[in-house]
């Protein structure tokens, strides 16, 4: 196993790594909208926090030699469903029709931070 961090993306808010190769598989930690030098919260809109998810997991995938083309399962956490065309724009401006991963996509009571959306990967290294 490789075990893969990146200043470029937010420190880890526990006791885990943002992401691990296994296999070559890329398993990256579900991410939260705060900012990589500061380890703050970005914004509390929607938007600008699934923009900064996105940019985040784009670090991660890059430290460690994958891309958005090479995904293949995204698990998406959102504070509130009504967000989700919202999140849902934002996010597939990372991806080209090409190249879709499966996905999900839950409502949840509550995430870190009191985020409004968490996004973790699943990618071929």
């Amino acid at each position: 196993m490789k075990y893969i961090s990146t200043k470029q993306a937010p420190q880890a808010v526990g006791p885990y790594s943002q992401a691990v190769i296994a296999n070559g598989i890329l398993y990256i930690s579900g991410q939260i909208p705060f900012h990589p030098e500061t380890n703050t919260l970005v914004s509390s809109n929607v938007k600008e926090q699934t923009q900064q998810v996105m940019e985040n997991l784009k670090a991660i995938l890059t430290e460690a030699g994958s891309a958005f083309s090479k995904v293949i399962k995204c698990s998406i956490f959102l504070k509130d469903m009504n967000d989700f065309a919202v999140v849902n724009e934002v996010y597939g401006n990372y991806f080209d029709s090409k190249h879709l991963p499966a996905r999900e996509t839950v409502e949840v009571s509550r995430l870190p931070k009191d985020v409004l959306v968490e996004i973790s990967l699943i990618a071929v290294a």
